[in-house]
C-alpha cells in the first residue's frame, strides 16, 4: 500500500511540477490533492522518493522537483497517454489532407505538432533505402534531351535532365525519338521496377537494357544510369525541424542555457540517428541523458513511427524540457503520425 501511495505523491509531484513550474512542496500537495493520508505521512513518502532518487531538493528550504528517474518512473507507471478530443482529431485530419505534396504535408506535420505540444517538432522525411519506385516518367523537352521524374511510393519526387547518348559520327543514338519510343521505354523502366526495393533496381534496369533492342538501348542504358545515379545521390535523410522558437518562449528554462539544444538541433546527423534508434512499436520517450547527447541532457524526446501498417518508413516527435506535459505530448505525437501515415501517398 505504501509503495502506491508513493507513486500518487510522485504522480502530484510531477503534474503539479509541470502545471506550476515551482519546487513543490508536502503542503500544496495537501491542499490540491486527496491523498487520504496527513501531511506527515505526505513528508515521510517525500523523503523516501527522495533516497530512492525520483526527486529532488533544487536548494534549501525548497520544495521537491522530479529527476530524469521520477520522470521515466512517471512515464512508464503513471502516465495515462490522453486522447485528443474529437475537433482536434478533425482539424489535424482536414490540415494535413490538404497538403499538395510530400515536402507540404510533412511541414504541416511539423507546424501541428509543435502547436498542439508547444514545444520543438522533428519530421524525418521517408527514407529512400525503404522505399520504392512508384512511377518513373520521361519527357521529351528538346532535340537530344528528355526530363526523367522518379516517384518513390512515399512521395518523394526526382527530376533531373538526360542528354540523350550520341553515336561516333555525332549523331543522336535513337534518331528522331518519338512519344511512342518514350512511351515504351516508360512502361519497360515501369515494370522493372514494379514491386522492388530502390537498392534493387540496378540489377533490375541492367536486365532491362539488355532486353532492349538496338534502336533503344542507348537511351535505356542512359536513363537507367542517371535513376540510379539519382538514387544514390539523394539517400541523404532529411528532417522537418518547426517550432524551435518555442524554446524561448516565457517559462521554459534549460539551467545549461538554450544555446547547447539549438546546437543539438542543429546536428541534423546526430538528430537523425536518435530518431532512428526510436524508431519502434508505438510512442518511445527518452529522457534528459537517456539521450546521450550532452545538449539534449535537459530534454526529453517524444517519438515514433510513421508509414503503412506494418512498415514504418520513418520517424517524427517532439523535443522540449524534461518538464512537459508527457501524457498530452504523447497523445499529439501518436495522433499525427497516424494521420500522416493515413494521408502520405503509396
Amino acid at each position: 500500500m505504501s509503495e502506491e501511495r508513493r507513486l500518487e505523491v510522485l504522480r502530484a509531484i510531477v503534474e503539479d511540477y509541470v502545471t506550476t513550474r515551482e519546487p513543490v512542496g508536502s503542503r500544496m500537495l495537501t491542499e490540491r490533492h486527496r491523498l487520504g493520508v496527513s501531511p506527515a505521512t505526505i513528508r515521510n513518502d517525500m523523503a523516501a522518493l527522495e533516497e530512492a532518487g525520483y526527486i529532488a531538493q533544487p536548494h534549501t528550504s525548497a520544495g521537491r522537483v522530479p529527476t530524469d528517474a521520477g520522470y521515466r518512473l512517471f512515464v512508464d507507471r503513471l502516465a495515462e497517454v490522453r486522447p485528443l478530443n474529437v475537433p482536434q482529431k478533425r482539424a489535424i485530419e482536414t490540415f494535413l489532407s490538404e497538403a499538395v505534396d510530400l515536402d507540404d504535408v510533412l511541414s504541416r506535420a511539423g507546424r501541428l505538432i509543435a502547436q498542439l505540444t508547444g514545444q520543438v517538432a522533428v519530421v524525418q522525411y521517408p527514407s529512400l533505402r525503404r522505399s520504392g519506385l512508384r512511377h518513373l516518367e520521361l519527357v521529351p523537352v528538346a532535340v537530344g534531351r528528355i526530363l526523367v521524374v522518379v516517384i518513390t511510393d512515399t512521395g518523394r519526387v526526382e527530376q533531373r535532365f538526360c542528354e540523350l547518348p550520341v553515336g561516333p559520327d555525332g549523331a543522336e543514338v535513337g534518331p528522331g525519338l518519338d512519344e511512342a519510343g518514350l512511351g515504351e521505354l516508360r512502361a519497360r523502366f515501369n515494370a522493372a521496377a514494379a514491386g522492388k526495393r530502390l537498392a534493387d533496381l540496378p540489377a533490375a534496369f541492367d536486365a532491362l537494357v539488355r532486353a532492349t533492342g538496338p534502336e533503344l538501348g542507348g537511351v535505356a542504358r542512359a536513363v537507367a544510369d542517371l535513376v540510379v545515379d539519382t538514387l544514390d545521390t539523394e539517400t541523404e535523410e532529411r528532417v522537418v525541424l518547426a517550432g524551435t522558437a518555442n524554446l524561448a518562449r516565457s517559462g521554459t528554462t534549460f539551467e545549461l542555457g538554450l544555446r547547447p539544444v539549438l546546437e543539438a538541433l542543429e546536428e541534423q546527423v546526430v538528430l537523425l540517428g536518435l530518431l532512428t534508434e526510436m524508431t519502434g512499436d508505438g510512442v518511445e520517450v527518452r529522457i534528459g541523458h537517456e539521450n546521450r547527447l550532452d545538449g539534449l541532457a535537459e530534454a526529453s524526446v517524444v517519438a515514433t513511427g510513421y508509414g503503412s501498417e506494418g512498415d514504418t518508413i520513418a520517424t517524427l516527435g517532439s523535443i522540449g524540457p524534461t518538464r512537459m506535459d508527457y501524457p498530452a505530448t504523447m497523445a499529439s505525437v501518436r495522433a499525427v503520425a497516424r494521420y500522416l501515415s493515413r494521408v502520405l501517398p503509396g
